[in-house]
């Protein structure tokens, strides 16, 4: 009895010695080191904006769509919307919720969006400041933030939404658009050759 309760309580504490590990493990893979603020760490990102979420898409292939409406733009390109896309099925990401303000530091996943990479720099803004976790990683409040970035990076234009929808002119055509614009093509062909067959034959 007395070996058995012994098994009992080694098997017990191994239990517990996995639980505290996994636990451990799991906080270990969503903590970001921490950064600094700095023109170092704004070198690391193609595109710094502050901006409000207007709309969220459901997620596609593991990733969401976040459009934003830019306030301040202060590195890299963009229109007044813009696409920010996310993964859905990280265990480390935060929600997004329409009407949140966020500074964003992100690279393009394509000319017209960006990629969201929760261990960025990217931050929400929080009316308490007892709520915002941000301050206690950074250091740093967000209208803090805002002063270093318009100070050393300062405000940037805006591309018109003319510039930015340029780039879908290059999408490739779907295979009904191909047929399409092939018939088409031959039908002008054809009518071209019957009109000038028939001038020729009037003469």
């Amino acid at each position: 009895m007395k070996l058995f309760l012994n098994s009992l309580f080694h098997l017990k504490k191994s239990l517990i010695t996995v639980f505290v590990l996994c636990v451990i493990n799991y906080s270990n893979a969503c903590q970001c080191p921490p950064t600094l603020l700095n023109k170092e760490e704004c070198n690391k990102y193609d595109l710094i904006f502050k901006g409000k979420i207007i709309s969220i898409k459901n997620c596609n292939h593991n990733l969401g769509e976040a459009i934003f409406e830019i306030d301040e733009l202060y590195k890299g390109n963009a229109s007044k919307k813009f696409t920010v896309l996310f993964n859905c099925d990280d265990g480390c990401s935060i929600q997004l919720n329409v009407g949140e303000e966020w500074i964003i530091h992100t690279n393009y996943k394509q000319i017209n969006n960006a990629l969201l990479n929760w261990c960025s720099r990217s931050r929400k803004h929080f009316a308490n400041l007892q709520e915002d976790f941000y301050y206690v990683n950074y250091g740093k409040t967000f209208d803090e933030d805002l002063t270093f970035l318009r100070t050393e990076l300062g405000l940037h234009r805006l591309l018109s939404n003319e510039i930015n929808n340029s780039s879908e002119r290059n999408i490739k055509p779907s295979v009904n658009q191909s047929i399409l614009m092939l018939i088409i093509s031959i039908a002008g062909v054809v009518i071209f050759y019957f009109i000038i067959n028939r001038f020729f034959k009037s003469k």
